[in-house]
């Protein structure tokens, strides 16, 4: 990872001097470090694997309610700019024989969330997480993000989310079982 950081450091001093500042003030010496550094955590889902993060947390329960982790704070990268979204989560899933451990609904957002995104794409990808760890009855994942690109620059909205949802199994057949998610959530 060493040589990852350097390169890291070496890119941040470029655009340091691209845009016109002196890479040798006091105030940013080491600030091609600090951001390395950043970027070595804001990227280490690309580094991480389900398997880990679950780490043989899923267990049988004859369990058939829903089952629900709501408001769970993310951050992100954007894809497009390299800025932050960042907002909180909501998840549920109908289990059918098996039951995941509370606090790897949050990791696995982590995962995905530490990576370069969209938040449609980071939507999909942790109820298709689910749905294949657990192959519940359904899954259901509601996002609600805050996007700096769109508060910081371009239509300069500073009060702007953006929701996205994946629905799953029952949650997308089913009104009845979306209402009663989307009720618990708060939606």
């Amino acid at each position: 990872m060493t040589e990852k950081i350097d390169q890291l450091k070496n890119i941040t001093r470029d655009l340091l001097d691209a845009i016109g500042e002196d890479i040798n003030r006091e105030g940013l010496v080491r600030t091609p470090h600090r951001v390395a550094k950043s970027w070595e955590y804001f990227s280490q889902g690309y580094r991480a694997n389900v398997d880990d993060i679950i780490n043989e947390a899923v267990f049988h329960e004859e369990c058939s309610e829903m089952v629900v982790v709501r408001d769970i704070e993310f951050f992100s990268m954007c894809e497009h700019h390299m800025i932050p979204f960042f907002g909180k989560a909501h998840v549920g899933y109908l289990p059918n024989g098996k039951v995941i451990g509370l606090s790897k609904i949050p990791r696995i957002i982590d995962m995905f969330s530490r990576r370069l995104q969209l938040q449609e794409r980071l939507t999909s990808q942790i109820a298709e997480t689910l749905q294949e760890v657990l192959d519940p009855v359904g899954v259901a994942v509601v996002m609600e993000g805050r996007h700096l690109c769109m508060q910081m620059r371009g239509v300069e909205k500073q009060n702007s989310y953006a929701s996205t949802s994946a629905m799953l199994g029952q949650f997308r057949k089913s009104a009845e079982t979306r209402a009663e998610f989307l009720s618990i959530i708060g939606k």
